[in-house]
């Protein structure tokens, strides 16, 4: 057993199966954009300094507007619709339905890109979606989408819109430096928000901003190096291993931390989604790409 891989798979299974607790955790004390642009502020001081150690090229100009609209979407849009989502829907059932992401990367490469997509997917979709309106109805109280479970599916699309569209560019630059782009101009998108969350700081429960700091350093920034250590060191396909345990991570840090008790309805729903995640999937596991990175917390 090589160790290191393994303290690797644990850390990003934990890191991030804890975001959405701390999120959950920061949002007792600041709203969701204020949280969205806090998370992103210290992410991008914490790359900063990374980027500053290893001498991390800049982007070019003419790359620019498509790595603000990346950034827009990839982190921007899905970290502040993740947090409306988390103010009524519980931590681990936001987890599972954020896992739904290769549902819409696969509707979305055809869309655009005509890729196949056989039997298998589309009954991995619908198998998804059976589980998406279990947890809901768990959720929001009733057999409908509530519209926290609403915004954690437009949190979804968002970064699967991300994860389609940027793959000429994650070849270019690398999936560090090309995530350290994005994190930057996300963070310079929301700071529309820095006044508010500034003056927030010193009103808001000290554990709610150390739940905001340890979002922007673990979750956004030491989950990546430790996914692209294992991606170098054995492949991506071994990488999605650590993505499917990842919403069990979640339920367990949300008990221990929270005190969140996931009901049946809530379990049963996300062993559905997870199956018919799952089927999504296994036509393409040989060709799972860098951009795995993206599929977070």
């Amino acid at each position: 057993m090589n160790i290191r891989l393994t303290i690797a798979h644990l850390l990003v299974i934990l890191l991030w199966g804890s975001a959405f607790a701390g999120i959950k955790h920061g949002l007792e004390g600041y709203s969701p954009e204020q949280l969205s642009f806090l998370r992103l502020l210290v992410g991008s001081l914490t790359l900063a300094f990374y980027a500053a150690i290893t001498k991390m090229k800049l982007p070019e100009m003419k790359d620019l507007p498509v790595i603000f609209l990346f950034g827009f979407l990839g982190f921007a849009v899905y970290q502040t619709a993740l947090n409306f989502g988390e103010q009524t829907v519980n931590a681990g059932a936001a987890s599972l339905l954020v896992s739904t992401s290769p549902v819409f990367i696969g509707l979305l490469g055809r869309i655009f890109f005509q890729e196949r997509v056989g039997r298998m997917y589309w009954t991995g979709a619908a198998i998804s979606m059976v589980g998406i309106f279990l947890i809901s109805t768990e959720s929001g109280g009733g057999f409908e989408l509530g519209m926290g479970v609403v915004f954690i599916l437009i949190a979804s699309l968002s970064e699967s819109l991300y994860f389609v569209f940027q793959k000429k560019y994650l070849k270019k630059y690398g999936p560090l430096p090309f995530t350290a782009y994005t994190i930057w101009t996300a963070a310079f998108l929301m700071s529309f928000f820095a006044p508010g969350t500034l003056t927030q700081i010193a009103s808001a429960p000290l554990g709610s901003t150390v739940s905001a700091v340890y979002l922007g350093v673990f979750p956004t920034v030491i989950a990546y190096f430790a996914l692209a250590y294992i991606m170098a060191k054995s492949g991506a396909s071994e990488a999605a291993s650590s993505l499917y345990l990842t919403p069990a991570a979640s339920f367990l840090v949300a008990w221990v931390w929270l005190g969140e008790v996931p009901s049946f309805l809530t379990i049963a729903g996300g062993m559905t989604t997870l199956l018919g995640v799952s089927l999504t999937y296994l036509p393409k596991r040989k060709e799972l790409p860098e951009s795995l990175l993206e599929i977070k917390g």
